[in-house]
C-alpha cells in the first residue's frame, strides 16, 4: 500500500490570490471619486481625518503584534525586519494632515468623540481585527495577512499621490504621507523580492496552512473595501474647501467642493 500523498503548495499561489483581489479592490468607488478632477483635490483628500485611528494604531500593529523578536522563524524574521520599516509613518501622516489644513483646534473630549464616532467604526475595527487575525497566527497566515494589507495600500496610495501632486501644484508644498514619498516605499510586498533568505513565491505550506492564509486575505479584502466605503462617505459629508490658505483657495473656487 503507498502512503498517503501529503499535499503541498506554495506562497506564489496566495500572491496570486492577492493579486486578483487587489485588481478587484483597485474598482472601489472611493478611487472613481478620487479621479473626479471637476471636485476639489482636497476635498477628494477629505477622508484624511476619518482614517486617522488606524494610521495611528498601525505603528502599534508592526511593533507590538506582527512583530516576534523572539522566534527564530525564517518568516517571522522576514516580518520582523518589515515591521521596522513601516511603524513610523505616522508622523509623515500627522505633518500632512496640518499641512492640509486639518489641524483644527477643538477640545480634547471632541476629539476623542470623533475618533470612537460611528462616522469613523470601520477604521477603528481595522485595527482591532488585524490584531485577532494575526496575533497568535503561524508566521506564514501572519504574513499572508501583511502582504493583503500592503497590497491595499499600494493601491490606496496610488490613488492618493496623483490627488496629492494636483494640490501640490497649487500650494506649492510637498504632501509626505499622501503624496510619492510614501507611495516610493510601499512597494505593496512585506518582503522585497531581493530578500536572499525568504523568497515569497518559494515558501512551501501545507494544505491546512495554505487554507488559513486564503481565510485571513479574504477577510483584509472584506474588511478594507468596508473601509474604503467609510471614507467615501465621510469625504462626502464633510465639506474642506475652504481649509487651506487663501493663494490654494483662490485657485480652487472654480472647482466644486463635491
Amino acid at each position: 500500500m503507498s502512503p498517503p500523498v501529503i499535499e503541498v503548495a506554495s506562497f506564489q499561489d496566495i500572491l496570486n490570490v492577492i493579486d486578483s483581489k487587489k485588481a478587484q479592490f483597485a474598482q472601489a468607488s472611493l478611487f472613481q471619486f478620487m479621479q473626479d478632477s471637476s471636485i476639489s483635490p482636497l476635498q477628494r483628500l477629505g477622508f484624511a481625518p476619518c482614517i486617522a485611528h488606524f494610521i495611528m494604531s498601525f505603528g502599534d500593529l508592526n511593533k507590538y503584534v506582527f512583530r516576534d523578536e523572539s522566534s527564530t522563524d525564517l518568516i517571522q524574521s522576514a516580518i520582523d525586519k518589515h515591521t521596522y520599516e513601516d511603524d513610523h509613518h505616522w508622523h509623515w501622516f500627522l505633518r500632512d494632515l496640518q499641512i492640509l489644513g486639518f489641524d483644527c483646534s477643538q477640545s480634547f473630549v471632541d476629539t476623542l468623540r470623533s475618533l470612537w464616532s460611528n462616522e469613523t467604526c470601520i477604521t477603528r475595527q481595522l485595527s482591532y481585527r488585524l490584531s485577532a487575525y494575526t496575533l497568535n497566527a503561524e508566521p506564514i497566515v501572519k504574513l499572508a495577512a501583511i502582504e493583503a494589507v500592503e497590497a491595499t495600500g499600494n493601491i490606496l496610495f496610488g490613488y492618493t499621490t496623483q490627488v496629492a501632486q494636483e494640490l501640490e501644484s497649487i500650494t506649492k508644498q510637498e504632501y509626505i504621507y499622501f503624496g510619492k514619498f510614501h507611495l516610493a516605499v510601499e512597494t505593496g510586498h512585506a518582503v522585497k523580492d531581493d530578500d536572499a533568505e525568504v523568497q515569497l513565491g518559494a515558501i512551501t505550506l501545507s494544505a491546512e496552512m495554505k487554507q488559513q492564509a486564503l481565510d485571513v486575505v479574504e477577510r483584509v479584502f472584506d474588511l478594507f473595501a468596508a473601509w474604503l466605503d467609510e471614507m467615501l462617505t465621510y469625504a462626502k459629508l464633510h465639506p474642506v474647501q475652504n481649509r487651506l490658505f487663501p493663494t490654494a483657495n483662490s485657485e480652487m473656487s472654480a472647482i466644486k467642493p463635491i
